[in-house]
């Protein structure tokens, strides 16, 4: 057990945000094309977060061309190399799985002050 504590150690970061579900944010996500590698931007809110340690996911939701699109992101893999807090939310779940039913302003959530 020593060893997988070990190696899971080395892999985790140590700088990272406080992200709580209904924050607005932007994950700087790397992308690898070929031999190249470029930074592409994924924003929209956090819909819910999984796990802990190493396995710790968040789930992130965005409107793109009137379509809903979520994607979710490793917290600790060397392929997320930024996460900004634009906007924090004030909400009373864990989950905010109910805002895949709603549209437009309906969709939106409260910011804390």
């Amino acid at each position: 057990m020593d060893y997988i504590a070990a190696i899971t150690k080395e892999q985790l970061k140590e700088e990272l945000p406080t992200i709580n579900v209904g924050d607005n944010v932007r994950v700087h996500q790397r992308i690898k094309e070929g031999n190249r590698q470029r930074i592409q931007m994924y924003e929209g809110t956090v819909i819910a977060k999984h796990g802990g340690g190493i396995s710790e996911t968040f789930t992130v939701r965005r409107i793109s061309y009137a379509v809903g699109v979520e994607k979710t992101f490793p917290v600790h893999s060397p392929n997320v190399a930024k996460v900004e807090i634009t906007r924090s939310g004030d909400v009373r779940r864990a989950k905010l799985y109910y805002l895949r039913d709603r549209v437009g302003k309906a969709s939106k959530v409260k910011e804390k002050i």
